[in-house]
């Protein structure tokens, strides 16, 4: 059987994205569910939404599904009554995107892997179930205005750095499997203390929540339906929005803005910025905050020494990275999100070289 993938070069795809005449749905939705055979049904939804003309994220394993997904307007209702036809489906919940921009995705991806969210517990006695209780939009406010409420934030820094709600405790993590071990800890002795959680579109927090439960913790509650769905509650409930900034999103989009507060600056100058962007060194994509100002002079670039490799031949790019190992002493890798690197130092002292 041919391989069920797409194996167009990325550039192609962007520009047939970009050429497109019609609009798209940008939607994410996940449920814990026994799926039987994974694999089996990884391939019979690939087939139909490639037929569909889907883009997207997902991910399936024996625990559910995962997903975030780009949908032609026109194959929207096709869509939704071929998901909800499949039992582990049926009348799934969906997020919609905050600016209802569709060009978000511009190839379909669909994986299997071991959980559908990679969170480090091996403990036979967790029932990922018996979850915390849910709060929507307008019950969250009201918690959280409470002083003896603990707020705990479930996603990674450089999310949290640009976006998070009022008195949020923020783990200084790069993976949510990094962050569980770390909330506990912060939280150790609190056990009787009301807990409320939040992340992206609420995947994290389901599971989070009923670890915290299995842990000891008495009163869990999670935002319903993450950031995406308490920004769509807000607007149409005219509520105040405790959520300041942006919601930092795993798409080509990177982040959704929920209000006009810059909460975060500029890695590289220090000034206030809020836009991520990823280094144009296609050996380094280093995640990183920078301003417009920083941009141009840099070329998108982290460091000059990037700069200095994305202005060299194609070839020679190549030959650079050709037979490195991956965040090895020599490899030009070496600027990852979880090192932190001080880009205005590494600037500074560059500039100074130079």
């Amino acid at each position: 059987m041919a391989l069920l993938v797409n194996r167009i070069d990325k550039n192609i795809l962007k520009q047939r994205l970009k050429e497109e005449r019609f609009q798209r749905k940008t939607i994410s939705f996940y449920r814990y569910v026994n799926i039987k055979n994974p694999q089996e049904l990884r391939d019979d939804l690939f087939k139909k939404w490639d037929e569909l003309n889907c883009f997207g994220r997902i991910y399936l394993a024996n625990e559910g599904i995962n997903a975030q997904m780009s949908v032609p307007e026109q194959n929207w209702e096709n869509f939704k009554e071929h998901l909800f036809s499949l039992p582990y489906f049926k009348e799934i919940p969906f997020k919609h995107a905050v600016d209802g921009n569709g060009k978000s995705f511009y190839k379909l991806i669909v994986k299997v892997r071991n959980k559908i969210v990679a969170d480090g517990i091996n403990d036979s006695g967790f029932d990922p179930s018996n979850t915390g209780k849910y709060m929507n939009a307008e019950q969250f406010n009201e918690a959280i205005s409470h002083p003896d409420t603990i707020v705990i934030d479930m996603r990674n820094h450089y999310e949290s750095e640009v976006g998070r709600f009022e008195r949020a405790y923020c783990p200084d993590a790069d993976t949510f499997r990094e962050e569980l071990p770390l909330v506990i800890e912060h939280l150790k002795g609190q056990e009787n203390r009301k807990v409320l959680m939040y992340c992206t579109g609420g995947i994290r927090c389901e599971k989070a929540s009923a670890y915290f439960k299995y842990k000891g913790f008495n009163e869990v509650y999670h935002l319903h339906g993450g950031i995406i769905q308490y920004a769509k509650e807000i607007k149409e409930k005219n509520l105040e929005s405790k959520f300041k900034g942006i919601n930092f999103v795993f798409d080509e989009r990177i982040g959704e803005r929920i209000t006009e507060d810059v909460i975060s600056n500029c890695h590289q100058c220090g000034k206030p910025s809020d836009r991520h962007v990823n280094c144009k060194n296609d050996d380094c994509h280093l995640l990183f905050i920078q301003c417009e100002e920083c941009d141009t002079k840099m070329e998108g670039c982290c460091t000059p020494k990037c700069q200095d490799i994305i202005h060299l031949p194609i070839e020679e790019q190549r030959k650079l990275r050709k037979g490195r190992v991956k965040n090895g002493p020599e490899c030009l890798s070496v600027y990852k999100s979880r090192l932190r690197p001080n880009l205005a130092e590494i600037l500074k002292t560059e500039i100074q070289i130079k």
